[in-house]
Formats: C-alpha cells, sequence, structure tokens
C-alpha cells in the first residue's frame, strides 16, 4: 500500500513540475518581443491550463471511464516530444497543435457527460466551455486544416 501512495505522489509531482515548466516556459515567451505580437499568444497562454485540467480529469470519478482513454492520450500528446508541431524546433508555438488537441478531447468528454465537471476541475481564468469552443471554431487558422484532420485522427 505504501508503494503505492509513493509511486501516485511521484507520478502527481511529475505532472506538477511539468505544468509549472510548461507555464514558466510559455509566460517567458509571452513577455518576449516575439510573444507579445504573435497572433495567438492568448490561446498559448492556455496550454498550461489545458494540460492541468487533463490531469485533474483523470482523477475525478464522475469522468465515465471509456473518456478517461481519451484524456490519457491528450495527456500524453502534450508530454511527448513527437508530434506534429514539435516545441523542440518551433517554440511555444509548437504547443497550438496540443491546445487543439486538448479541446478535441474535452468536447468530446462535455458530450458524454456533464459539462460541470470540466467547470469544477478547471484552473484558467476563462469560461473553460467557451473556450473551448472558440478553439474548436478557430482550429483551421490556429494550426490549419490539414493538421487538424490530422489531430483528430489521433485519437480514433
Amino acid at each position: 500500500m505504501t508503494a503505492q501512495k509513493s509511486e501516485k505522489s511521484q507520478s502527481k509531482s511529475e505532472h506538477e513540475d511539468y505544468y509549472k515548466r510548461l507555464r514558466k516556459r510559455i509566460v517567458d515567451w509571452a513577455d518576449s518581443k516575439e510573444g507579445e505580437t504573435h497572433r495567438w499568444t492568448k490561446i498559448l497562454l492556455t496550454a498550461p491550463d489545458f494540460f492541468h485540467l487533463l490531469i485533474r480529469l483523470t482523477a475525478d470519478p464522475d469522468v465515465p471511464l471509456s473518456e478517461k482513454g481519451k484524456l490519457a492520450a491528450g495527456i500524453a500528446y502534450f508530454i511527448s516530444p513527437l508530434d506534429l508541431m514539435p516545441e523542440l524546433f518551433l517554440g511555444p508555438t509548437g504547443f497550438l497543435d496540443d491546445i487543439v488537441l486538448s479541446a478535441y478531447v474535452l468536447n468530446s468528454l462535455i458530450n458524454h457527460c456533464d459539462p460541470a465537471i470540466l467547470k469544477k476541475n478547471w484552473a484558467g481564468d476563462e469560461n473553460v466551455l467557451y473556450l473551448i469552443q472558440y478553439i474548436l471554431d478557430e482550429a483551421d487558422r490556429i494550426v490549419g486544416t490539414g493538421l487538424f484532420k490530422k489531430l483528430r485522427k489521433v485519437l480514433k
């Protein structure tokens, strides 16, 4: 039992560390000359909050098990260095595909459970339901039509 508890604590700590590093990286970039003038800076600033929401929802007992697999895929995509818009090469703008994929996953969750679950777990300042819809409405402009289609295939 102690080993299992320790493993959960370590996993939670790793996610919190990733969240803190991600937040610092994006905020620092947003404060830079490039970030201040970038078209999608406001969207990019939501990346840490979306990651945090995905983590919290996987632990929420009110989330259907069938949706937790999609949430886990969204988390894996966020932390994977190999994705369609790699942060390694693109810097923080490489998180745009992660954000769009997260919005797609969260929209699926909204369709299968009470949206109040998202609101309860959301740490951001914006209205999460509005933000998800806005990102999905703008997905083609944010990442391009072809890339958005590929992102949706990641979850199928």
